[in-house]
């Protein structure tokens, strides 16, 4: 018989839908590929690749609409959510033989990717409120697997950052209309959602209800440069940055997502401390004051793709929107009201 958290996940299909629907085949084909890349970009004088530049794809343009995925829900009690999608390519080559480190917007099947995790998010972020999520340029898995935070900056800040904060303006200009709003990402989404933090004009941080930074974390150069940053403190306050990263022990701390950190709530019970929380009737989640981490114990995460060998390894990285996605979902609605009460 499966657990209750093995029924909750498969309810989500994401993982299901990730790796057998899109990475499996994607890396089978990518592997026979790249194989014959390997043999057509060769030089003729040399026994090596020809891999002379790197392809950076067209930037979207964010007045297309097909460059959004969007829901509108709300009915007059909720709150826009402006949601950005994690990491879903590898390196890939253009006919030319010339290697991305970006995903291409203008792709279907990355297109297709990353709508897969935007509808999944949604089905929880987007209930009774409107759900923006924008395509964009992210900075590929391999790109992470270098664990060079210097090669990881430069590639997100040259196309990936551009495109998230080009969204961003886009979105506050033509669909916000000064309606309270929420930040979230998951992964590369949570690194994005701390730079738009840290750029957050002042008049915009009175409209922010909270920021969810799903698995990725917040450094202390991030609040130094950005003291507005402000840690959850439990399940109600407003204007606040919930960060999360799941793992199995603390040994399995991933530096380029969840180290250093300055901030961690656990979100089934709501507390910043040690007290432990029961999840899905089998998981217990602690949090680690100490190493700013959830330790999950009694989760079988097996069947997670080992991504790379960084991701999925020790640590639960894959699940973190998913696991707590009714927890996330009845917060999410807690805080706009929290927001929507007059000030006493």
């Amino acid at each position: 018989m499966k657990s209750n958290v093995t029924m909750k996940i498969a309810k989500n299909r994401f993982w299901n839908q990730w790796w057998v629907a899109y990475e499996l085949p994607t890396l089978a084909w990518a592997c026979v590929f790249l194989l014959l890349l390997a043999v057509s970009c060769k030089s003729d004088s040399k026994d090596e690749l020809v891999v002379a530049k790197v392809y950076v794809p067209e930037a979207p343009s964010y007045t297309d609409a097909h460059m959004w995925y969007i829901e509108q829900n709300d009915r007059g009690q909720g709150a826009d959510v402006f949601y950005i999608p994690s990491t879903w390519e590898f390196d890939w080559y253009t006919p030319d033989c010339v290697i991305s480190h970006w995903a291409a917007p203008s792709l279907p099947l990355h297109r297709e990717h990353m709508m897969t995790e935007m509808t999944e998010v949604a089905q929880y972020m987007a209930d009774g409120n409107n759900f923006y999520s924008p395509y964009y340029r992210h900075i590929t898995l391999n790109t992470w697997a270098t664990l060079n935070e210097d090669t990881i900056r430069r590639r997100y800040e040259a196309v990936a950052w551009k495109d998230v904060k080009n969204a961003f303006e886009h979105y506050l200009t033509h669909y916000n209309q000064g309606r309270p709003f929420i930040l979230a990402g998951f992964s590369q989404g949570g690194k994005s959602v701390v730079e738009l933090l840290k750029t957050l004009p002042e008049k915009h941080r009175a409209q922010l209800i909270a920021a969810y930074v799903l698995g990725y974390k917040v450094t202390p150069d991030d609040v130094q440069k950005a003291p507005w940053i402000k840690a959850a403190q439990g399940a109600t306050d407003t204007g606040v940055t919930i960060c999360y990263n799941s793992v199995s022990d603390v040994k399995y701390l991933k530096s380029v997502i969840s180290a250093p950190n300055v901030m961690c709530i656990n979100p089934v019970n709501w507390k910043t401390d040690a007290t432990p929380a029961t999840l899905h009737d089998t998981i217990t989640v602690t949090l680690s004051p100490e190493h700013k981490v959830l330790v999950l114990k009694g989760f079988d995460g097996s069947y997670l793709p080992n991504i790379l060998n960084i991701l999925n390894v020790g640590d639960y990285h894959g699940i973190e929107p998913w696991v707590y996605s009714e927890n996330l979902r009845q917060n999410i609605q807690q805080r706009i009201r929290a927001h929507r009460q007059p000030t006493k």
